[in-house]
């Protein structure tokens, strides 16, 4: 077999070819049948998680009873925190198995506030009385009922002690004298109301364990107050980051080739400057008490402000950013040839951009769709979660046959497991259930996640489609902008869902395939962190690696299908088999001209990203002194520059990602347009002159067709 035929035959000369095929029929009939039941799929599941699922059961703590403390509407509305009848059960391993504390626990009005026990309390006055009271369960009579019996049916704790409301549950208030004694509520030693005293340690102990499963809470609701305090700021910088991307693009549709080596030499001073800042942080805290603290010694912290008080932190920022700049500076001087025929193909992008005005609007309308999409996700996700059923089982401290099993809390009392456990109790344990759909709830979470990778991908691929005919209707226009169509956006939008959903569906589906896998071997990688087999995570590395390779590779093919499909109006796999071939007919092109583009683009991006992130960071930390007072006080300043760098990055891709688009489609139409032409006068080049004279310079000029 021949070179040429292993990379197909070249395209001919076709007189009556001007572009996109109007004349086109539907392709993948079978996967866009396919995508349409899976819809339907993805939307009966969703109502079945919407009509079995409660939400509530994130937001609200839920007693022994299964019933939610503060829900509105409900007799526990004025009790919205937790109280845990014996903290110091919290202690037992079995928390960390079954994230459930083995302890009687109460919706309370209120945490107690000071250290009492049962005896004292009916012992004591009224008051005394009244006030115990309220942390036993309805119906309880101190003045009558003997403290033995109340322990022995569990109606009360034993003792009372400081705590504090902590993600709605009442722990100890904890604290720490000098010397590193820890107490609560001034006291290091309680009374258990038991017989017994119980160390200030032993509760700190059980504390944490009892807060296992809401320990990240605390980071999650100072973030979301840092959010409530400078959301309209966020948005101020998202707005900024639009107008300045917006800018960006209107001085290179005009000044396209300036605006370029403007872009390069901002993008080298602004990560030049953050070597600098990161530097001369680095060097003020020389000396400072404890800042020769190493990352590693300091371990995970809630409060992310602490490593910023220490050297290597400023160092290990510095170091990356040294070798950003190198690795940029370095690419620059190899492809400086090259950059400059990359320009050109910028300037004839900017010219496609400027005759199809309303793509630049277009990233707005896939925003919109992938937002629904990744809503309707996320909702079903929560209520999948949340449809389980309220789980007891048997909780005891002595010895018992019946421990950890399944009971009901109407039926406990006149049960074997209560008269041959005496001290077992009937508690809410977890959500679960044993029904058909919670048997097969994990197929509909797996389900879940599948679809929005789907559609996603799908409606990526629509805007790829979308793009790249209305910029080929731009590039075989011989006279432009008189041979252009109308409306190239909105033609090639009806286009591409009138005759290629299914075609679309077939590209989106072979790619979410790879990216669940992926997901998957994450899911794995991350339950074998703790395991020994060193074999297994080598094993378990190289897929991760092959299948991000593979994913890559499928977005890279995908996105020149689709550009083929919107020109010629073929199938998936005829489309992609195409693109390829002529790809490869072209590699040295592909690898020398089309990547350095994207380089420039990405650089756009950077230097958007870098103008925006430097200015929030001086604002949000209080370092400009003019709006210092206008700056929100907030507790980990780092949430809003995040916030607005990541925002800036998907507003500015957003933008940037039109010209990505427009690039590749005219390229791969320059591609085309070199095989079918010749330049002769019955076979004109469609391609710029400015182009087209780079290319004789750099020594590529294109040779004839036969």
């Amino acid at each position: 077999m021949t070179e040429g035929k292993r990379q197909g035959e070249s395209r001919k000369f076709d007189p009556n070819f001007k572009g996109p095929i109007h004349n086109r029929g539907c392709t993948d009939i079978l996967c866009c049948i396919l995508f349409i039941v899976a819809l339907l799929g993805y939307f009966a599941v969703g109502i079945i998680a919407w009509s079995q699922g409660d939400p509530r059961k994130v937001i609200y703590p839920t007693d022994s009873r299964g019933e939610f403390c503060g829900q509105v509407g409900t007799p526990l509305e004025k009790k919205p925190l937790l109280f845990y009848f014996n903290i110091l059960k919290c202690a037992s391993p079995l928390v960390l198995l079954e994230f459930q504390c083995p302890t009687t626990q109460l919706c309370v009005e209120k945490c107690p506030d000071r250290h009492l026990t049962l005896v004292k309390a009916k012992l004591g006055s009224k008051e005394d009385r009244e006030y115990y009271k309220q942390f036993c369960k309805d119906g309880v009579d101190l003045a009558s009922a003997s403290p033995p019996e109340i322990l022995r049916d569990g109606l009360c704790p034993a003792m009372l002690m400081p705590s504090k409301a902590f993600t709605r549950r009442c722990l100890p208030a904890l604290g720490t004298m000098k010397g590193g004694v820890v107490v609560v509520g001034n006291e290091t030693m309680f009374d258990t109301g038991e017989g017994s005293n119980v160390n200030a340690t032993d509760v700190l102990e059980a504390s944490k364990k009892s807060n296992v499963v809401v320990e990240a809470r605390q980071v999650a609701m100072r973030i979301f107050e840092d959010y409530t305090q400078s959301w309209h700021w966020i948005l101020l910088g998202l707005v900024i980051a639009m107008v300045v991307s917006l800018i960006f693009i209107v001085l290179l549709r005009f000044l396209a080739g300036i605006m370029v080596w403007v872009m390069i030499v901002l993008v080298i001073l602004v990560i030049g400057y953050g070597i600098f800042h990161c530097y001369m942080e680095f060097a003020s805290l020389k000396g400072e008490p404890g800042a020769d603290v190493t990352i590693r010694d300091l371990g995970l912290q809630t409060d992310f402000s602490v490593y910023l008080q220490i050297r290597q932190t400023w160092l290990a920022f510095m170091i990356i950013l040294a070798i950003v700049e190198f690795i940029i500076i370095l690419l620059l001087i190899f492809l400086r040839k090259r950059i400059l025929i990359a320009i050109a193909l910028i300037k004839e992008a900017s010219r496609a951009v400027g005759h199809v005005m309303s793509s630049l609007f277009y990233p707005l309308l896939t925003f919109a769709l992938l937002s629904v999409v990744i809503a309707y996700w996320a909702i079903t996700a929560v209520f999948l979660s949340t449809s389980n059923e309220q789980v007891y089982k048997v909780f005891n401290t002595t010895e018992c046959q019946y421990s950890r099993e399944t009971c009901d809390p109407k039926t406990f009392n006149t049960s074997n497991a209560s008269m041959q456990c005496p001290d077992a109790e009937c508690l809410f344990a977890f959500y679960g259930g044993e029904t058909l759909y919670h048997k097969y709830l994990i197929l509909f979470q797996f389900y879940n996640v599948f679809l929005f990778f789907w559609c996603a991908n799908f409606v990526t691929a629509l805007g790829q489609v979308t793009l790249s005919g209305a910029f080929a209707s731009y590039y075989w226009a011989f006279k432009k902008p008189d041979d252009i169509p109308a409306y190239p956006i909105f033609s090639s939008l009806g286009r591409a869902l009138r005759y290629h959903t299914g075609s679309l569906a077939f590209g989106s589906l072979i790619l979410s395939v790879v990216q669940v896998i992926r997901v998957i071997l994450e899911y794995l990688d991350h339950k074998l962190k703790g395991a020994q087999n060193k074999c297994t995570k080598f094993l378990l590395s190289c897929m991760k690696c092959c299948f991000w390779c593979l994913e890559k590779c499928i977005k890279f093919l995908n996105r020149n299908a689709y550009i083929m499909i919107a020109i010629y109006g073929k199938s998936f796999c005829t489309s992609a088999r195409d693109a390829f071939f002529l790809l490869m007919r072209n590699i040295i092109r592909v690898a020398v001209l089309d990547k350095v583009t994207d380089f420039l683009l990405f650089l756009g991006k950077l230097l958007i990203v870098g103008i925006v992130g430097i200015f929030s960071f001086f604002f949000f930390s209080g370092r400009i002194k003019a709006v210092e007072d206008a700056a929100p006080s907030l507790n980990y300043y780092w949430v809003p520059i995040l916030t607005v760098v990541v925002g800036s990055y998907l507003i500015a891709h957003g933008f940037f990602s039109v010209y990505a688009m427009c690039v590749d489609t005219l390229f791969l139409c320059f591609l085309e347009d070199l095989e079918r032409n010749d330049g002769s006068a019955e076979r004109p080049y469609f391609m710029s002159q400015n182009l087209l004279s780079l290319l004789k310079k750099s020594n590529e000029e294109p040779k004839s067709v036969d």
